[in-house]
């Protein structure tokens, strides 16, 4: 696994692809986001614990180091796993 970057590096770097913001989010275990939509796009990775991506039909089991996007206004739900989870997110208003 390649070593996951610093969030002042994840953060430059985004921000310098044009996103607006970088923000830490942090989910207790076993946490649930019901289906939901932003106002933003969003392109995030996983530091620490699992989070379960539903979009659709499709299920993405993430682990630290796996990124995923998000279209403004995509509908999605979020389930996090027994540790809970951490992840960077960098938003496109």
């Amino acid at each position: 696994m390649t070593p996951l970057p610093t969030l002042d590096e994840y953060r430059a770097q985004r921000l310098g692809e044009g996103f607006d913001e970088v923000i830490e989010r942090k989910w207790e275990g076993n946490a649930v986001q019901a289906p939901h939509t932003h106002p933003f796009s969003v392109r995030a990775i996983v530091v620490t614990g699992q989070l379960c991506l539903t979009v659709g039909e499709e299920n993405l089991e993430l682990r630290p180091g796996d990124e995923f996007e998000l279209e403004k206004n995509t509908m999605h739900s979020e389930t996090y796993g027994p540790q809970g989870a951490t992840y960077w997110v960098a938003r496109k208003f």
